[in-house]
């Protein structure tokens, strides 16, 4: 009898010591992802680049947008695929496509073959965010969702933490073109532990019919139809209008306006990045913590989200600073505060208010509003940039749109507006 308890708990511990592992290794595909789409930006603060191209402001704001447009319009297949098939094989063959893409960046000679390749990175990415949530939908629960998440999101954070600075070392020290080889071709050696040593998830053509037959459904007419998912569309949007404006734009703010190196740029990207990472984690543990004491879920994540959408917006003070010191402090601090949203937001409008069945259509539907987002980001700040010839104009569209995060928040963010789960008989 004892025998059996202990290799009971053995296994518990097991599938505990899984699950955490299976999310790091999320956690560092979602990173690789967000160094590779943001690598870009590194080269489009290059001024051989630029010249390689004959890119004008508007030119890069386009070749910026090109990934978000084919990321957003393949997000709802790849929510219904993670339902449907499970995560492991469909982000697999995704991941291995969008790398060796980036790869063959180095190789492209022409705009034309750079919007290409852009637009099958997007592809393929859109696979990482309904996968990912789909997966942490099914293995945690809510008194872990916040830190699981906020584990998640660091990837996507240190992503460009990281990817900024690197890709500025590869192109002052090697190439343009050898920093899109090395970026795409490292990313590969993460399939090796993600294939051996995550369990496959993709059921059988009998299971898939076991389940349909009896589990209960969500319609697509009562996702769209539910103000929950347009709250969590709304702030998807507004969140990643910030934080995609800063992927790309960035290295070219600090480097133009304020008159850093491409160097020194990556560096307080890295900075910027690394401390949204930080306390989208902590805050994500935070409110777990709180919630545990007997708080509710959904208050507690929402004062949060609105926190971090407030205080985001002092990113419009950067603008006005008189003072380089002053330009970056507020760089690095309304990126970082807004970090207060990152993984409440996700787990809020993903996970706490949605049925399980749901998550990975409705992460597709409403990630299709962040990477539209970072669509509009990359080109409409191209275009302000242009009109107004400084970086203000596109900072000030910033502050507005987090203030519409912050009121989408408190308004629309309600269980009883939650889609409706229809019982099968």
């Amino acid at each position: 009898m004892r025998t059996i308890e202990m290799e009971i708990r053995a296994s518990d511990r097991f599938g505990v010591a899984s699950r955490w592992a299976t999310l790091a290794l999320l956690a560092l595909g979602v990173l690789i992802s967000f160094i590779d789409r943001t690598s870009m930006s590194a080269a489009l603060a290059d001024n051989g680049f630029i010249r390689e191209f004959a890119l004008t402001n508007v030119d890069r704001g386009w070749v910026n947008s090109a990934f978000f447009w084919s990321y957003g319009v393949v997000q709802v297949p790849m929510g219904w695929a993670a339902d449907r098939y499970g995560v492991k094989w469909p982000y697999a063959i995704c991941f291995a496509l969008w790398c060796i893409a980036t790869a063959l960046m180095g190789a492209v000679t022409a705009l034309t073959g750079l919007l290409v390749a852009r637009l099958i990175i997007g592809m393929a990415e859109a696979i990482v965010i309904p996968a990912s949530y789909r997966w942490i939908r099914y293995n945690f629960d809510e008194s872990r969702n916040g830190l699981a998440v906020g584990i998640f999101t660091m990837g996507n954070k240190f992503g460009p933490a990281i990817g900024a600075p690197v890709g500025a070392w590869l192109i002052v020290n090697y190439s343009w073109q050898a920093m899109f080889v090395a970026t795409g071709a490292v990313g590969v050696l993460w399939l090796v532990p993600w294939l051996l040593c995550v369990r496959n998830d993709f059921p059988s053509q009998a299971e898939r019919r076991a389940k349909t037959r009896r589990d209960p459904a969500v319609s697509f007419g009562n996702i769209l139809s539910s103000p929950v998912v347009w709250g969590g569309m709304i702030n998807s949007f507004c969140y990643g209008y910030f934080t995609f404006y800063c992927a790309t734009w960035m290295p070219a703010y600090l480097v133009e306006q304020r008159g850093l190196s491409l160097g020194q740029s990556g560096l307080y990207t890295f900075f910027s990045f690394a401390g949204i990472a930080m306390v989208g984690a902590i805050s994500g543990w935070a409110a777990d913590w709180i919630i545990a004491g007997g708080r509710d879920p959904i208050f507690v994540r929402k004062a949060f989200v609105i926190a971090g959408f407030v205080g985001g917006s002092t990113v419009l003070l950067g603008a006005y600073a008189g003072s380089l010191s002053m330009a970056l402090f507020w760089n690095v601090f309304s990126l970082s505060f807004l970090g207060l949203a990152t993984a409440n937001a996700l787990v809020l409008s993903r996970l706490t208010l949605l049925p399980k069945q749901a998550v990975g259509l409705v992460t597709g539907v409403q990630q299709m509003a962040t990477s539209f987002s970072g669509g509009v980001a990359a080109s409409l700040s191209g275009w302000l940039l242009h009109l107004g010839g400084s970086f203000t104009l596109p900072m000030m569209v910033i502050f507005v749109f987090l203030l519409i995060g912050a009121a989408s928040t408190a308004i629309l963010l309600r269980p009883e507006w939650a889609p409706k789960v229809i019982a099968v008989v």
